[in-house]
């Protein structure tokens, strides 16, 4: 009977194995799900994340975009704005010396003897040379522009027409992105042609290129300055708006 016996408990002890076996693999299939579930989660976690934030990138870059468009607008319609200013002033200037007949003989008077203390200058000579000046700076040739205004209100100090060549010699300046020098000859209209038609508008381009200069201080002293000394202007209702925006 012993033999039965020993033979009996081998075949239990090797279905045991058998058993213990079994469920040994089965606890390492289970893990092995597990552990594919739990990566197969975080790997849709993490392209979930990927997907938010390329969305995100899109949307920010749809944004940009979108301000880039709204800029450039701004910005032509700023150019377009002051291309029109400047041919309202241009077309103002033509139409205001023809309707006083072209400039003025220039002609300085000896206080003592009365008489001329140097013979007046040549009416069409001056016109000629104002236009010369002026064409330059309808065709956007600044840099000549400048050269001719400036060379008009040295050889014309007297002239009608030196206020407004010395207001154009500012903008030639300002064309060129030189606002110092800009600055410079638009004082000269605001002081020795304080009571011309030019000074209000002078006062309105000092204005501009101190902002352009960084300098709120001198913008809001030079608008106010202007609404003061001119304040029923075209300038000084200009200079208003600017005011109110501050």
């Amino acid at each position: 009977m012993r033999p039965v016996r020993i033979a009996l408990f081998i075949a239990a002890l090797g279905a045991a194995q058998a058993q213990a076996g079994m469920f040994d693999d089965e606890e390492a299939r289970r893990q092995v799900t597990d552990l594919r579930i739990k990566n197969e989660a975080r790997f849709d976690q993490q392209a979930k994340a990927q997907l938010d934030l390329a969305s995100q990138i899109q949307r920010q870059a749809e944004e940009i975009a979108r301000l880039r468009g709204q800029i450039e607008t701004l910005n032509y319609e700023l150019e377009t704005a002051k291309k029109r200013q400047q041919d309202f002033y241009l077309d103002l200037d033509t139409r205001l010396r023809k309707f006083e007949g072209g400039a003025s003989p220039s002609a300085a008077v000896d206080p003592a003897s009365g008489a001329n203390s140097r013979p007046a200058a040549d009416p069409a000579k001056e016109s000629q040379d104002y236009e010369a000046a002026l064409n330059q700076f309808k065709a956007g040739k600044y840099k000549e522009a400048a050269a001719g205004f400036g060379a008009f209100v040295q050889k014309y100090p007297d002239s009608s027409l030196a206020p407004n060549a010395q207001y154009w010699l500012g903008n030639a300046w300002y064309a060129q992105r030189d606002c110092k020098r800009a600055i410079e000859a638009q004082s000269v209209v605001t002081t020795r042609y304080a009571e011309s038609a030019k000074a209000p508008d002078a006062w309105l381009a000092i204005a501009t290129c101190q902002q352009e200069l960084g300098n709120p201080t001198g913008v809001k002293r030079s608008l106010e300055t202007l609404i003061a000394k001119y304040p029923t202007s075209p300038a000084a209702e200009t200079a208003q708006q600017r005011l109110k925006k501050k």
